[in-house]
């Protein structure tokens, strides 16, 4: 535990230097709702359900970050390491390689949730966010969420040859999943031909299920979106496991 505790503290600092992984995982969303809060503020909206505009945009921010974080950041980092041959090094060391792994998605996995409680402050603070869902399921659908974009961005990293590869594949996959998932732009304000097209995209999945637990819907309610989930992660760690190399 103490060299897991001393690896995780150490890939922490290494991620939090990098000044592009910092800023699309930690000011990226919070920018991007300060801009268009800005424009079009938070009064409730017939389109939203009588919900303003910031108040649907968080939880579509989330998925965003989620996104970033798991095929941007993810694949450049591992594949980078893996070029540079840090990772072989790692494997040298007495620690097991399961401790590396682990210490590996829990930095991601932190450095994403605290990039989503930036979001949350952020429209809190400038814009009066309003949440009626409950805490724990909001928290549980943000972990099944990563987690599945997780095991895809270890996907990618194994399947690329190099640091740069990853990079970009990574955006290849990411940009249009921000933009066709509700992640960036409201599912609502999509053309209907835009929306049925999103459902074959996993992002989609983490927006609809965010937004309904933040407005305080049930689980029972996104079997779909759980299912889809749940699919996307036992394949991706299947093909992560065969893919992944130290060298």
């Amino acid at each position: 535990m103490r060299g897991l505790g001393k690896l995780t503290l150490y890939n922490l600092k290494l991620y939090l230097r990098e000044p592009m992984a910092s800023f699309f995982t930690l000011l990226y969303a919070p920018m991007m709702l300060v801009l268009f809060g800005s424009i079009y503020g938070n009064e409730p909206s017939p389109m939203f359900g009588g919900r303003g505009t910031v108040d649907v945009s968080v939880p579509a921010y989330i998925a965003l970050v989620i996104v970033t974080v798991g095929l941007i950041s993810i694949p450049i980092g591992t594949a980078s390491r893996r070029e540079t041959g840090v990772l072989r090094r790692f494997r040298a060391t007495p620690l097991r390689p399961l401790t590396y792994l682990v210490a590996d998605v829990a930095v991601y996995f932190a450095v994403t949730a605290l990039g989503v409680l930036l979001l949350v402050a952020t429209g809190k603070i400038g814009f009066h966010l309003k949440f009626q869902g409950n805490v724990l399921s909001v928290a549980l659908g943000f972990i099944l969420g990563m987690s599945a974009f997780t095991a895809l961005g270890y996907v990618v990293a194994g399947l690329s040859p190099s640091g740069r590869a990853a990079q970009a594949i990574g955006m290849f996959v990411a940009f249009p999943f921000m933009f066709l998932s509700g992640a960036t732009v409201p599912l609502e304000a999509l053309p209907a031909g835009v929306r049925s097209v999103a459902q074959f995209i996993p992002l989609t999945h983490v927006v609809t299920l965010l937004r309904g637990l933040w407005t305080g819907g049930s689980w029972g309610s996104f079997g779909k979106e759980i299912a889809v989930l749940v699919g996307v992660l036992v394949v991706g760690v299947a093909v992560s496991a065969q893919t992944f190399r130290w060298e």
